[in-house]
Protein backbone atom coordinates (compact mmCIF):
# COMPACT_ATOMS: atom_id res chain seq x y z
CA UNK A 1 0.00 0.00 0.00
CA UNK A 2 2.93 2.33 0.66
CA UNK A 3 3.90 2.28 -3.03
CA UNK A 4 0.30 3.01 -4.02
CA UNK A 5 0.06 5.99 -1.63
CA UNK A 6 3.44 7.31 -2.69
CA UNK A 7 2.32 7.14 -6.33
CA UNK A 8 -0.83 9.09 -5.55
CA UNK A 9 1.14 11.58 -3.47
CA UNK A 10 3.63 12.12 -6.30
CA UNK A 11 0.80 12.63 -8.81
CA UNK A 12 -0.71 15.26 -6.51
CA UNK A 13 2.62 17.00 -5.87
CA UNK A 14 2.75 15.94 -2.20
CA UNK A 15 6.10 14.82 -0.75
CA UNK A 16 6.11 11.02 -0.39
CA UNK A 17 7.06 11.36 3.28
CA UNK A 18 3.63 12.94 3.91
CA UNK A 19 1.69 10.02 2.36
CA UNK A 20 0.30 8.12 5.34
CA UNK A 21 -2.61 5.67 5.58
CA UNK A 22 -4.83 6.37 8.56
CA UNK A 23 -7.57 4.12 9.99
CA UNK A 24 -9.89 2.58 7.39
CA UNK A 25 -8.02 1.63 4.22
CA UNK A 26 -11.02 0.09 2.42
CA UNK A 27 -11.27 3.14 0.13
CA UNK A 28 -7.63 2.67 -0.89
CA UNK A 29 -8.15 -1.05 -1.54
CA UNK A 30 -11.27 -0.33 -3.62
CA UNK A 31 -9.40 2.36 -5.57
CA UNK A 32 -6.63 -0.13 -6.36
CA UNK A 33 -9.19 -2.61 -7.76
CA UNK A 34 -10.89 0.11 -9.82
CA UNK A 35 -7.57 1.31 -11.27
CA UNK A 36 -6.50 -2.27 -12.10
CA UNK A 37 -9.83 -3.05 -13.79
CA UNK A 38 -9.79 0.27 -15.69
CA UNK A 39 -6.37 -0.70 -17.07
CA UNK A 40 -7.58 -4.17 -18.07
CA UNK A 41 -10.77 -2.93 -19.75
CA UNK A 42 -9.06 0.17 -21.16
CA UNK A 43 -11.87 2.50 -20.10
CA UNK A 44 -13.70 4.08 -17.20
CA UNK A 45 -17.19 2.74 -16.64
CA UNK A 46 -18.63 6.14 -15.74
CA UNK A 47 -16.74 8.93 -17.49
CA UNK A 48 -17.68 12.58 -17.11
CA UNK A 49 -19.62 12.69 -20.40
CA UNK A 50 -21.94 9.86 -19.25
CA UNK A 51 -22.46 11.50 -15.84
CA UNK A 52 -23.50 14.71 -17.60
CA UNK A 53 -26.19 13.13 -19.82
CA UNK A 54 -27.60 10.54 -17.39
CA UNK A 55 -30.81 11.90 -15.84
CA UNK A 56 -31.16 11.81 -12.02
CA UNK A 57 -33.00 8.95 -10.34
CA UNK A 58 -36.81 9.03 -10.65
CA UNK A 59 -36.76 11.60 -13.48
CA UNK A 60 -38.13 9.06 -15.99
CA UNK A 61 -40.52 7.49 -13.49
CA UNK A 62 -43.85 6.67 -15.11
CA UNK A 63 -42.53 6.58 -18.69
CA UNK A 64 -42.45 2.78 -18.80
CA UNK A 65 -41.04 1.54 -22.09
CA UNK A 66 -40.58 5.12 -23.30
CA UNK A 67 -37.79 5.70 -20.73
CA UNK A 68 -34.48 6.29 -22.51
CA UNK A 69 -31.40 4.15 -21.86
CA UNK A 70 -28.18 6.17 -21.98
CA UNK A 71 -25.46 3.63 -21.20
CA UNK A 72 -24.97 -0.13 -21.61
CA UNK A 73 -22.64 -2.32 -19.54
CA UNK A 74 -21.92 -5.98 -20.23
CA UNK A 75 -19.78 -8.94 -19.25
CA UNK A 76 -17.74 -10.02 -22.27
CA UNK A 77 -17.65 -13.64 -21.07
CA UNK A 78 -21.32 -14.16 -20.14
CA UNK A 79 -24.80 -12.95 -21.05
CA UNK A 80 -25.27 -10.36 -18.28
CA UNK A 81 -26.08 -6.81 -19.45
CA UNK A 82 -27.07 -3.64 -17.60
CA UNK A 83 -28.92 -0.77 -19.35
CA UNK A 84 -28.96 2.45 -17.29
CA UNK A 85 -31.81 4.93 -17.68
CA UNK A 86 -30.99 7.11 -14.66
CA UNK A 87 -28.38 7.55 -11.99
CA UNK A 88 -26.95 9.76 -9.30
CA UNK A 89 -24.19 9.94 -6.74
CA UNK A 90 -24.54 8.19 -3.39
CA UNK A 91 -23.22 10.51 -0.67
CA UNK A 92 -22.09 9.82 2.87
CA UNK A 93 -23.08 12.02 5.84
CA UNK A 94 -20.31 14.51 5.04
CA UNK A 95 -21.49 14.90 1.43
CA UNK A 96 -18.60 12.91 -0.07
CA UNK A 97 -19.47 10.68 -3.03
CA UNK A 98 -19.07 7.05 -1.98
CA UNK A 99 -20.75 5.33 -4.93
CA UNK A 100 -23.04 5.89 -7.90
CA UNK A 101 -26.52 4.33 -8.08
CA UNK A 102 -28.21 3.47 -11.36
CA UNK A 103 -31.72 2.44 -12.31
CA UNK A 104 -32.44 0.47 -15.44
CA UNK A 105 -32.91 -2.88 -17.10
CA UNK A 106 -30.78 -5.83 -16.01
CA UNK A 107 -30.58 -8.88 -18.27
CA UNK A 108 -29.16 -11.81 -16.36
CA UNK A 109 -31.01 -14.95 -15.43
CA UNK A 110 -34.15 -12.91 -16.19
CA UNK A 111 -34.95 -9.44 -17.51
CA UNK A 112 -35.96 -7.06 -14.75
CA UNK A 113 -35.97 -3.38 -13.87
CA UNK A 114 -34.00 -2.43 -10.80
CA UNK A 115 -31.13 -0.63 -9.12
CA UNK A 116 -27.42 -1.39 -9.39
CA UNK A 117 -24.33 0.45 -8.18
CA UNK A 118 -21.08 1.43 -9.86
CA UNK A 119 -18.91 -0.19 -7.17
CA UNK A 120 -20.36 -3.61 -7.99
CA UNK A 121 -19.86 -3.10 -11.73
CA UNK A 122 -16.26 -2.05 -11.11
CA UNK A 123 -15.37 -5.00 -8.90
CA UNK A 124 -17.27 -7.93 -10.42
CA UNK A 125 -15.65 -10.19 -12.98
CA UNK A 126 -17.29 -12.63 -15.36
CA UNK A 127 -16.67 -16.38 -15.43
CA UNK A 128 -13.43 -16.00 -17.43
CA UNK A 129 -12.10 -13.34 -15.05
CA UNK A 130 -12.85 -10.42 -17.38
CA UNK A 131 -14.22 -7.19 -15.88
CA UNK A 132 -17.50 -5.59 -16.91
CA UNK A 133 -17.21 -3.17 -19.83
CA UNK A 134 -19.14 -0.19 -21.16
CA UNK A 135 -20.42 -0.53 -24.72
CA UNK A 136 -18.57 2.30 -26.47
CA UNK A 137 -20.80 2.07 -29.55
CA UNK A 138 -24.16 2.11 -27.74
CA UNK A 139 -26.58 4.85 -28.84
CA UNK A 140 -29.47 5.95 -26.56
CA UNK A 141 -32.72 4.10 -27.17
CA UNK A 142 -35.91 3.38 -25.30
CA UNK A 143 -36.50 0.42 -23.03
CA UNK A 144 -39.23 -0.85 -25.34
CA UNK A 145 -36.71 -0.95 -28.20
CA UNK A 146 -34.38 -3.09 -26.08
CA UNK A 147 -36.97 -5.36 -24.46
CA UNK A 148 -40.30 -5.01 -26.33
CA UNK A 149 -41.73 -8.13 -24.67
CA UNK A 150 -41.66 -6.37 -21.29
CA UNK A 151 -43.78 -3.45 -22.49
CA UNK A 152 -46.44 -5.04 -24.70
CA UNK A 153 -49.94 -4.09 -23.73
CA UNK A 154 -52.23 -7.04 -23.09
CA UNK A 155 -55.38 -7.15 -25.22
Amino acid sequence: MANFLCGIAAACGIPETNAVAIADTSDVERAKKVIANDKIRGMKLLPKEIREILPPLYSQDGKGGKAVVYVKYFTPSSSWTWFATEGESVLDDSGKEVDFKFFGLVEGHEKELGYFVLSELEEVRGPMGLPIERDLHFKPKTLEEIAPEMFREEA
